[in-house]
């Protein structure tokens, strides 16, 4: 299996990383511990200035181990596999099976790592990542642990895959409104890559999602739907719903157009609903001398001027010739 799912569920189809991103991520790593290694060695040299050379050896060797070993491991597992070179690179560091790495990961990791990059300069890293089908290092194979990437070009996203017709409109009465985009996210692209993940994994990340969303939605997942079909017709559903609402949205925004087109052509004869055309205000408008719609009104006279005729445009009544 070449693609992975992180243990969050949100990025999937994650790639190995390569020897050449891996040895970029490297040095940059390196040259930030390697310039708070300096500051802290200065620091420390002028603090234990009084001390004695096997104090002076003492502080040097806690600093080394501080700085140059303990600093990655504590940053890799505060990040989750995200240090700041791999950060920059798009890599990250995550287990076998896909889950974040967690404290005793990173120190594996972190201690193989003092022999094959600090004390070789880095030539068993590269031969053991050269040599690995997945370009993993000792500290990988010890660790348990994977390098990957997890910047996928946007041309290699696939179509949501469709529910089965017999699932299709099934979950219309679904509350969806407490579901968070992280989650949808993380559905999609599992959809998308589903067939590409090993049958476990697929599994069990199916599993997880399903009892996630119907968590939010409050309604459990029926019986005899598996979970990867009963993700599908959820996302199914959103997007019916998402069609018609943009559709309905466009209705809308065509229908005021047009209204406001006739509205303000008649803005512009100067002539209202609400006033008549002596200039007196009426709560209502008045065909053939008698009150349309309840309420006073005056009479309108009949005019001999055509563009009396015409009536306002929001109300729908012709006065009479």
């Amino acid at each position: 299996m070449n693609e992975l799912v992180t243990g969050d569920a949100v990025v999937l189809g994650l790639r190995p990383a390569k020897l050449p991103s891996r040895a970029l991520a490297l040095a940059i790593d390196l040259a930030v511990v390697g310039a708070a290694f300096v500051l802290v060695s200065i620091g420390l040299a002028i603090a234990t200035a009084s001390l004695d050379d096997a104090a002076l050896a003492a502080v040097s060797v806690a600093a080394f181990l501080l700085v140059l070993v303990g600093g990655p491991i504590a940053v890799e597992t505060l990040s989750h596999g995200r240090s700041l070179g791999k950060l920059a690179c798009g890599l990250r560091v995550v287990r076998d099976d896909g889950g974040p790495i967690r404290f005793r990961h990173a120190l594996v990791r972190g201690a193989i790592g003092v022999v094959e990059i600090l004390m070789t300069f880095g030539v068993v890293a590269c031969i053991a990542s050269l040599v690995s089908a997945r370009g993993r290092r000792l500290g990988d194979v010890f660790a348990g642990t994977l390098v990957v990437r997890e910047r996928v070009p946007a041309g290699r996203a696939a179509a949501v895959p469709p529910p089965p017709p017999w699932l299709v409109g099934r979950f219309a009465g679904l509350d969806l409104s407490a579901v968070p985009e992280s989650l949808w996210l993380a559905v999609r692209q599992y959809l998308t890559r589903m067939h590409q993940l090993d049958a476990q994994v697929g599994w069990s990340m199916a599993e997880r999602l399903a009892g996630e969303l119907a968590e939010r939605t409050g309604v459990p997942v029926p019986e005899g739907v598996p979970a990867g079909a009963y993700l599908a017709a959820v996302v199914n559903e959103r997007q019916a719903r998402d069609a018609r609402r943009v559709f309905a949205a466009a209705q809308d925004s065509a229908a005021r157009d047009g209204h406001g087109g006739r509205d303000g052509l008649d803005g512009r004869s100067g002539r209202g609903g609400s006033v008549g055309q002596a200039g007196r205000p009426g709560s209502g408008l008045v065909v053939g001398g008698a009150p349309v719609g309840g309420g006073a009104g005056v009479a309108v006279p009949a005019v001999g001027d055509e563009e009396s005729r015409v009536p306002p445009a929001a109300t729908g009544f012709a006065p009479p010739a």
